[in-house]
Parts: structure tokens; sequence; C-alpha cells
């Protein structure tokens, strides 16, 4: 059984994106890892070749500026790599250049690609996802955060990035998927306050005008952590790539997890999901079996 990754990557260097954690995290599942570079101006190519790993192929791609609706250019860029998967591969794990897989649960997903194989009926894999906010000490515990997504996918080329790349269909279809005991941490809202606030007028550029930047994004030289909903504080520990940048962290965040700005009916919701599991109105871009 042979297995390949693939990931995108743009100025990770001036975006703070722990992109080289990303990769390391996933080598060890791998057989090989396609990085899809885009066009950067911050040695974002030379940091990845300095990984230093046979295992990574790296394809250079000049992205589209003008797709700025709906994160459309994310999707292009998740396809090229995924295209360059080989036709070997059983699967493909997938991560976001924010993302990185735990070592403790390297096990749990190796059983889980290893035991459906040779079940077409299983199209993918579904994972739970932890998304660390201002530090990593916190994460976001409300309802706006999505519980779950599809990181690994059977190697079809009838499957493709939907829409803004957060998840995957076959031929417009959802896939049919089993949950795998693993989480995916993401840290992608976490990083300095100015690197964060950069990294925002970078990010919305993807979905909207300049007009709607200068409205809701702003000015600011620092991101507001301090305008979070709900969070709570994390007890478990990190993945051990992410070692060096959790102790390199060099600002602050002031926060109070006991204080939440939620409405009655968001609280009454998260009562009802801690209790049941269920999450109400759950959008799911995915089909489990």
């Amino acid at each position: 059984m042979m297995i390949s990754g693939f990931t995108f990557v743009r100025n990770g260097i001036r975006l703070d994106y722990p992109f080289r954690e990303s990769i390391l995290s996933m080598l060890p599942l791998v057989d090989e890892l396609i990085v899809a570079v885009g066009n950067s101006e911050d040695g974002t190519r030379r940091a990845i070749e300095q990984l230093n790993s046979f295992k990574i192929k790296i394809i250079d791609s000049v992205w589209d500026d003008s797709l700025r609706e709906g994160g459309r250019v994310l999707a292009v860029e998740t396809n090229k790599a995924m295209a360059s998967i080989t036709p070997k591969a059983t699967w493909a794990i997938y991560l976001q250049a924010d993302e990185v897989i735990h070592e403790q649960d390297y096990e749990a997903i190796r059983l889980a690609m290893h035991q459906y194989k040779d079940d077409p009926l299983v199209e993918g894999f579904l994972f739970n996802y932890i998304h660390f906010y201002g530090s990593y000490l916190y994460y976001g515990d409300s309802r706006k955060w999505y519980r779950r997504e599809i990181r690994i996918l059977r190697n079809d080329p009838a499957v493709t990035s939907w829409k803004d790349a957060q998840g995957f269909r076959k031929n417009g279809n959802k896939l049919k998927v089993k949950k795998v005991p693993a989480s995916i941490f993401h840290y992608g809202w976490v990083k300095p306050p100015e690197k964060q606030q950069l990294k925002q007028r970078a990010f919305h550029r993807l979905w909207h005008d300049d007009s709607w930047l200068n409205k809701n994004v702003g000015e600011a030289k620092a991101f507001d952590y301090s305008q979070i909903d709900s969070i709570a504080l994390y007890q478990g520990s990190h993945p051990e790539v992410m070692k060096q940048r959790i102790e390199q962290m060099n600002w602050s965040v002031s926060i109070d997890p006991g204080k939440k700005k939620l409405s009655l009916k968001n609280r009454f919701l998260m009562e009802v999901e801690k209790v049941t599991g269920w999450r109400v109105g759950e959008y799911r871009n995915y089909k489990i079996i």
C-alpha cells in the first residue's frame, strides 16, 4: 500500500504559517509528499528544500490573483498538488499549511488506511479538529468552528477540492467516509498580533474586494484577539514538531476563558452538544458510513 501526501503554500514565512511543521508531521505517514509552492517573495521554497527529504516533490505554481471570490484559488492550488500524486497511491493525506498531525495519532491513522484499503465504499477519512486561538494555551469551543473535515482521500482522479478547499467531492457528490480517532491541530489563529493582521488582509483578499477589506479588516497594525466569542483552556499535549515554535512564542494575549460572548440561543445549543454530542444544524460536506 502506497501513501501520498499533498499540500500547498505561498508566502508561508511572511504570513507566519507553520508550513514546515505541517510537512514534517506528514512525512512519517507517506511515501511521497507533493508541495505546490506558490509564487512567494520570502524564501518559502528554499525553506522546504532545506527540510532535505527525498519524499518531498516541489511543484512550482503561480496563483491567479484575479480569483477573488469564495476562496476559489485555494481549491485550484489544492487540485494542482493533488493532480501530481502518483497513480500507484492508495490513499492521499492532505493538510493545509496551518494544520499539523500529532504523532500520538499515527498508529490509528495507519490502522484505518490499512483496514479499508480494499473497501471501495470508503472514499476517505474524517478527522476531528482542534482550533487554537491567540496562543497555544487556548482553543475555540463555540459553534463557529467546524468540528470535523476530510483529510485522507482514496486516490481517485474524480475527486476534487470543493469550493474554498476546506473539503472534497467526487463528481460533485459528497464523499463516503469513516471517522478516524485522530485530530488535526489547526494553528491558523496563533500568530503574533501583527502577523495575524497581515494574514487577515492576505486571506480575505481571496474572498473579497478592496472596499470590503478596508471596511472589515481595516488598517490596524495588530489583530485584536479579544473579539472572540468563546475559548477554552487546552490541557493536552502539542505535536512534537511544534515544540520549537511554542518555545519561541514572544507575544501574549489577554483573554479570559470564563467570559463568554454568546447569545442565549448559542449557550443553549452548546449545552445540548456538550451533553449529547449532537451539533444542531451542523454543515457536513461528507457522508459518514
